[in-house]
């Protein structure tokens, strides 16, 4: 019974260890954060719109080929 209660108490005591050594953001550095994660979604969503701003262009480009060819 002895080595049971040393047990638990061990396991405690290093769950309370583990526990209290997270190291938690403070309201500035999750604010931080969370504009850094914008700013790169936005510059992705910017990429895709360019992306896309170009496909079309070729597209429109094409057109007109196959029509100046046809007419």
């Amino acid at each position: 019974m002895k080595k049971f209660t040393y047990i638990f108490l061990a396991l405690f005591s290093l769950s309370i260890i583990v526990s209290s050594c997270r190291e938690e953001k403070t309201a500035d550095e999750k604010v931080e954060e969370a504009l850094d994660e914008i700013s790169e979604e936005l510059e992705d969503a910017s990429d895709d719109v360019k992306d896309a701003a170009e496909d079309l262009k070729d597209e429109i480009e094409e057109v007109k080929e196959e029509s100046g060819n046809n007419g």
